[in-house]
């Protein structure tokens, strides 16, 4: 039989993780998790990592895995994905890949581009423009030299736009341009499946879970963490608002209203995302039923 990795993706807050679950039972297969953020063992709660009891029920791979204070990108995910597929694939012909990280899925399905390597003078050079001028002195350069990319990239990532400008300096190109190639071919068939809820819902769920992580510890969380602010891990969304009230420039409430605002832009950019991906079916999270038959029609075409 043919090999098959299932993608479940969606917005932050959609309910993947219950669904996940749900269909890995249903074809007896194990989760490979794709949230960039789920990868680093010291944030557990501003990540909504599945819970112990969730994780006892299908075995999951890349939760909780590495330091905050480790190097980890799309290609070594990509990478380390590859190398332990042919071990799974052989206790079951199917795997389930879950996660919100559009460029960790699309290191997987379609590969990484092969970026030449770049002058460390460069990278000193836009680390020193981010020191001086702050986040909008990288912004207005990438809009100069790579406006494409700029509509793409993580505007509030410093350290994504840096990447994108080194390499648009050393080379004389985009960094738009060496992303645009064929899809490496894999061995195995993917199937993607994205869910989807109406914006008010969606945005409501978030607001919800915002609750439910600060009644579950995420203000003591981010104290533990805040001498490593710096580090690029913790650059995400219900660090960096507690970050800023831990630091008198906020209120608490602020950064609470601040979290919830901030994850549902995030989520929007998920799907502006996502837009583009003509692979991708949709479905309601509720209707887990459609979903596993569409699987199996997948299956048997």
């Amino acid at each position: 039989m043919k090999n098959i990795l299932i993608v479940l993706l969606g917005p932050t807050g959609v309910g993947k993780t219950d669904v996940s679950i749900d269909i890995a039972h249903h074809f007896s297969c194990e989760i490979i998790s794709a949230d960039s953020r789920q990868f680093f063992r010291e944030m557990k709660i501003g990540t909504a990592v599945p819970s112990d009891d969730q994780l006892k029920k299908v075995k999951h791979y890349f939760i909780r895995f590495l330091s905050i204070k480790d190097y980890y990108s799309s290609s070594l995910f990509e990478r380390d994905v590859l190398k332990i597929l042919p071990a799974i694939f052989v206790k079951n012909n199917m795997a389930l890949m879950t996660g919100g990280s559009g460029m960790y899925i699309d290191a997987v399905c379609k590969g990484i581009a092969d970026i030449p390597d770049t002058d460390h003078a460069v990278r000193e050079k836009y680390t020193g423009i981010y020191n001086e001028q702050g986040i909008e002195g990288l912004r207005f350069a990438l809009r100069m030299l790579d406006p494409e990319h700029y509509e793409k990239v993580d505007l509030k990532n410093h350290k994504r736009i840096i990447r994108a400008l080194e390499v648009c300096e050393t080379t004389g190109k985009p960094y738009s341009s060496f992303l645009k190639k064929e899809n490496r071919q894999r061995d195995f068939e993917i199937v993607k499946i994205g869910l989807g809820r109406p914006r008010e819902e969606l945005f409501r769920r978030i607001n919800l879970r915002v609750d439910k992580m600060l009644e579950e510890g995420l203000e003591n969380e981010a104290r533990d963490l805040f001498e490593m602010r710096h580090l690029n891990a913790l650059n995400s969304v219900g660090y960096r608002e507690m970050f800023d009230y831990f630091e008198g420039k906020i209120t608490k409430d602020k950064a609470i209203e601040l979290i919830k605002r901030n994850t549902r832009r995030f989520a929007k950019r998920q799907m502006t995302w996502w837009a583009r991906d003509k692979e991708i079916t949709w479905f309601d999270p509720d209707n887990i039923p459609g979903i596993e038959n569409f699987v199996e029609r997948r299956i048997i075409s």
